[in-house]
């Protein structure tokens, strides 16, 4: 059974390692912790921690490839913490199913936020409606979506992204909006990061992402679901 309490660091960095368990012990969190790539994929599988954060520069393996590896069975949020900065490596880590990317060096009560909007999501939102839009179902209540009658795999933020802008139909929801619904106060102004999050979706959702039906952006105010 799932302990609703630990979160699991894969991190070869000791100073690292040490930091993040005082933060997250002070902050009620039980921690368990590996410093490679292995005993992370073990760890995850015998303890089943509600959330992991993941280093990329692993001593015996790729970051990406674990995230890969854990993406085939762990379905609770994965928070990339890595040196690596650049949008190409960001994209990677969250087309293959990590709920959040922060770089080093990090604000600690930055993190923090990040985990609680990470695990708030992954407990499914309230609702217990479902939407329809041609081929594309949503499923509020069970946190699922179908394209064409097939299952889409979203991530609990890629889900809620999605949710909030279904809901709102045809209204236009500022970048500022969607940012504080989804991941909070603290992330108004991280544009940019938004836009990562919405070409990813529109990867798994839209017939052709280059041209979308679905997710229209209004230049310089933000996004609007439909017509």
């Amino acid at each position: 059974m799932a302990n609703e309490e630990t979160i699991l660091i894969i991190d070869d960095e000791v100073q690292i390692r040490r930091l993040l368990e005082i933060t997250l012990l002070a902050n009620g969190y039980k921690i368990s912790e590996a410093s490679t790539g292995k005993e992370g994929l073990t760890n995850a599988a015998t303890g089943q921690p509600v959330l992991i954060i993941l280093d990329l520069g692993l001593p015996d393996a790729d970051g990406l490839e674990v995230l890969k590896k854990l993406r085939e069975w762990y379905l609770k949020p994965i928070i990339i913490l890595s040196v690596r900065n650049s949008e190409d490596d960001i994209i990677k880590a969250l087309d293959l199913g990590a709920d959040d990317y922060l770089t080093k060096p990090f604000r600690t009560g930055e993190l923090l936020a990040r985990i609680r909007v990470a695990i708030k999501h992954s407990q499914g939102p309230d609702d217990s409606s479902s939407l329809s839009f041609d081929n594309l179902f949503i499923d509020l209540a069970n946190h699922i979506v179908r394209k064409d009658n097939e299952i889409v795999k979203l991530t609990s933020t890629e889900f809620s992204l999605l949710a909030l802008l279904a809901k709102n139909e045809g209204r236009v929801l500022t970048h500022q909006y969607i940012l504080k619904e989804v991941w909070g106060m603290g992330y108004i102004d991280q544009t940019q990061y938004l836009r990562v999050f919405m070409a990813q979706l529109r990867k798994k959702v839209e017939d052709n992402p280059s041209k979308p039906k679905l997710l229209n952006t209004e230049s310089g105010i933000g996004y609007r679901f439909g017509g």
